[in-house]
């Protein structure tokens, strides 16, 4: 099969004088286009699919651009890391071969992955306490059993991923595409899926306000989410690019504010907004106290997002990331002050939506199908796999692609 393969010697490429710093780390990233041989089931209860539509994860964006920030070898998240790696973890693929064990699906049909290598696709008995409570991010099991350590397709050399033709998978890992969804709503389950968790397990509260910092992937699905099961809640979201300000726009936000470089300007139109009271200090950032803000959903990350969002929360608020990057100072004095929660959000699981509890991806097919979310704005750019540089350069500048989501199409 057909396979980008990342950690193996990397190709001699041009950086282009104009290029930035995403666009130097793809001319060095450490992936090429391979021939290797086609999957096989990896336990018997496990099964083979066709890629159809394979979404670029931010993630996996990150790390062919070579842009964690300070996290480096030292993060203990490289225990759970094996090379070489075929990434792609947002995946809609068709089944072509079923293990002697697989149980749930038939040759032919059209599923979307959920790419978590838990207890059950590494065949560990008994499940941990985290994948019994469907706490499957939190799972205990990363590096054991029959597979290769790595949190999710794409991280184990083993589990090969999508940006390729052909990805190996456990049967509980698939989940069957409604008849009518298009690929191009299916595939977007994954992402959708991040941010519902961390929109579950941390809600506003009713009537409230949310502030979602970032407008990628991540945050427009936020506002979706918010507008289909909190109507009620007030939303502002950080925009970057205009192509990202005009989704948010469209997906219901009430505020979209589009220049995240000017903090000072972010905090105090915020606490316009909000009805807080900007508190000046003779040097560095103001503080909004009180802050009218209960939630922030930060999709950065980053130690200049954080310093905004606690200024802006109200007293005993909640700061929720879901975005990574790298491990930078920042001073969080407004954090203690104002007894703030900050919180992490990986990934998902089995989440409560209505006082039903079901797999995260499960819920996103479910809510599209009902037309309780349409995110059909999202998807911008698809690529042939043989054009993966193009695929990534038009991630590298969004400010002049206008790209969202991008995917490879095997179809």
């Amino acid at each position: 099969m057909k396979a980008l393969v990342y950690g193996v010697p990397p190709e001699a490429q041009e950086v282009p004088a104009d290029a930035n710093e995403l666009e130097r780390g793809l001319a060095q990233t450490p992936m090429r286009l391979m021939d290797l041989p086609d999957p096989k089931p990896l336990r018997s209860d496990w099964v083979v699919c066709r890629s159809r539509l394979t979404g670029i994860c931010g993630s996996d964006a990150k790390q062919v651009f070579g842009d964690f920030g300070n996290v480096g070898d030292g993060s203990p998240m490289m225990s759970w890391f094996t090379l070489p790696q075929v990434l792609g973890h947002e995946l809609v693929g068709e089944v072509v071969e079923l293990g002697p064990a697989a149980r749930g699906l038939r040759v032919g049909q059209r599923v979307v992955l959920n790419p978590w290598l838990t207890c059950g696709p590494r065949g560990v008995t008994p499940p941990c306490p985290a994948c019994v409570a469907g706490d499957l991010s939190q799972c205990w099991s990363f590096s054991d059993g029959g597979v290769a350590p790595g949190i999710h397709t794409g991280t184990s050399k083993d589990a090969t991923g999508g940006f390729a033709e052909l990805f190996p998978a456990h049967d509980s890992m698939l989940f069957p595409v409604p008849d009518g969804m298009p690929d191009e709503v299916a595939v977007l389950a994954d992402p959708f899926a991040v941010s519902l968790h961390g929109i579950t397990r941390h809600p506003p509260r009713p009537g409230g306000k949310a502030l979602v910092y970032g407008a990628g992937a991540l945050g427009t699905m936020a506002v979706a989410i918010l507008r289909a099961l909190h109507a009620d809640v007030a939303v502002a979201v950080i925009a970057r690019f205009p192509a990202q300000a005009a989704l948010a726009r469209g997906l219901g936000a009430d505020l979209v504010l589009e220049d995240p470089f000017d903090r000072m300007a972010l905090i105090e139109q915020l606490a316009a907004w909000s009805g807080g009271k900007v508190v000046h200090v003779p040097m560095g950032l103001p503080m909004a106290h009180p802050g009218g803000i209960d939630v922030v959903y930060d999709t950065v990350g980053k130690a200049e997002t954080f310093e905004v969002g606690v200024r802006v929360l109200a007293a005993r608020g909640t700061l929720v990331q879901s975005g990574v990057h790298g491990a930078d100072r920042w001073d969080a004095s407004p954090l203690y002050f104002k007894e703030i929660s900050l919180v992490g959000s990986n990934a998902f699981g089995v989440e409560s939506v209505g006082g039903v509890r079901k797999h995260g991806i499960q819920h996103y097919l479910d809510l599209a199908a009902a037309g309780r979310v349409d995110l059909g704005g999202l998807l911008t750019n698809t690529f042939r796999l043989d054009d993966w540089r193009g695929a990534f350069t038009a991630l590298a500048r969004q400010e002049r692609s206008g790209a969202m989501k991008v995917a490879f199409d095997f179809r």
